[in-house]
């Protein structure tokens, strides 16, 4: 658990903004090694006076974070082998008109699609069936080019689990991440106790309820509901916290930014993966997703690195402070450092030993260190630079593993005695002295040597 001090911090911060900001409720939930360390909320399920107080336990719409609940049933089924991400729509949904957009740009925003449907407001009108939004798919902008949120292709990745599962998307959820997962009240439709959805007035201190229907075929892009208690579950797993369910490979590869939220004149701080929103914060990673329906706005961010995740919900429309999850987990890490792990003695291959140390490329000084089980890292010796890891191959080298060298391929070449001639990096070669000229450096080093 979190120091007192700390709780009382993170306690008036949240009573702070439920009152500044005039949010019928907010409940908010820290999340640290796997567990909610921390919860608090503030204000009644109605917003008015006397009616039943918010707690861990109270439902919400979490709107777009279904989303990442659909895209972790997308890869499952690619890690059963039972779709690709490069497999183009019609293969597996033939009857829609944009057949030829990949499963991966729908799930990374980077299909083309039109943000919403043709219809009236979707998210505030009954949702029909996947036959009447099938012929609705239209496209603002050509596949692959760029960035284009699209609550519609995740209406059409719903679809595409429905039919390659011979059920329900939201069966689909329920049976394979939220039983096995604890969660159990993260439901389709809300169901006691829930906040109820609510619009406040701008400039008065009034409240107008918001509608509450079954999305239908757009369902998969904002119907589910769910707790903090529940949600820190799900910040816990997407901060590596799996229990089986995916593989720590496939959520790194949900993790990686494939499309930019490219802001004309400002910074670039905000992307999307494989279904997850992505933050770049100075430097910090996180990962997660904002919600949004009618009478409900919703945060789940986790930090990349170190699994710490915040959970924040309210039912309003609008209101909540820009940022404020964010706030909660600064303060959060802030006061409660994490302390770093014991160094310990570790187990090297003898065979490292000769490679390890430094290297250069051409004139440039790299470092090259031991790993455990056989890993290696090489990165430059002074300041930023292309750093990459490397595991063993299986067949007496090494591959990438991310940075500028991630898949490729690293071998150490001898001369006849059996000494290490240099590395060969994806045809770059690294030698133990600059330009060492026994090296078989492409374009040869000039015999008279340095002057």
């Amino acid at each position: 658990m979190i120091r007192p001090t700390t709780a009382t911090d993170l306690t008036r911060l949240v009573a702070e903004e439920q009152a500044g900001s005039r949010l019928p409720s907010i409940a908010a939930g820290m999340v640290r090694d796997g567990e909610l360390v921390w919860s608090a909320a503030r204000g009644t399920i109605d917003g008015r006076e006397g009616g039943r107080e918010a707690d861990e336990h109270t439902q919400y719409r979490m709107g777009s974070i279904t989303k990442t609940f659909v895209a972790v049933a997308v890869l499952r089924l690619r890690d059963e082998g039972r779709l690709d991400l490069t497999d183009p729509l019609d293969k597996h949904l033939p009857d829609t008109p944009i057949g030829d957009v990949t499963i991966a740009q729908l799930l990374s925003h980077g299909a083309g699609l039109q943000a919403e449907t043709d219809g009236p407001w979707w998210e505030r009108t009954e949702g029909g069936p996947w036959r009447s939004l099938s012929t609705q798919l239209g496209r603002r902008h050509p596949a692959g080019q760029r960035f284009h949120y699209s609550n519609l292709g995740f209406g059409v990745l719903g679809e595409l689990v429905a039919r390659l599962h011979g059920r329900s998307w939201s069966k689909v959820v329920s049976e394979e991440l939220l039983e096995p997962l604890g969660m159990g009240r993260t439901t389709s439709r809300p169901v006691a106790p829930h906040a109820h959805g609510l619009a406040v007035h701008p400039f008065a201190d009034v409240v107008l309820p918001e509608p509450e229907h079954d999305g239908g075929a757009m369902a998969p892009a904002g119907q589910l509901w769910s707790t903090v208690r529940d949600l820190a579950r799900w910040a816990a797993f997407l901060g590596g916290r799996t229990d089986g369910l995916l593989s720590a490979e496939t959520l790194a590869e949900m993790c990686r930014p494939l499309a930019v939220v490219d802001v004309p004149g400002a910074p670039w701080t905000g992307a999307h993966g494989l279904g997850l929103q992505l933050w770049n914060d100075g430097g910090r990673r996180f990962t997660g997703h904002g919600g949004s329906m009618p009478g409900f706005l919703a945060e789940v961010r986790v930090d990349a690195e170190t699994g710490d995740g915040v959970v924040v919900l309210t039912n309003t429309t609008a209101g909540l402070s820009r940022g404020f999850a964010a706030e909660l987990l600064d303060t959060f890490t802030a006061a409660e450092p994490r302390t770093p792990p014991i160094w310990r003695v570790g187990s090297v291959p003898p065979e490292l030993f000769e490679l390890v140390g430094h290297w250069y490329w051409g004139s440039t000084t790299f470092e090259l260190r031991a790993m455990g089980e056989g890993w290696l890292r090489l990165g430059p010796a002074h300041g930023a630079g292309r750093a990459s890891r490397f595991r063993p191959d299986g067949d007496g080298g090494w591959v990438g593993l991310d940075g500028y060298y991630a898949g490729e391929p690293l071998r150490v070449v001898r001369h006849a005695d059996g000494t290490v001639r240099h590395l060969d990096l994806a045809s770059f070669v690294f030698t133990r002295t600059p330009y060492d000229p026994r090296a078989d450096v492409p374009g040869g080093v000039d015999p008279a040597g340095w002057r």
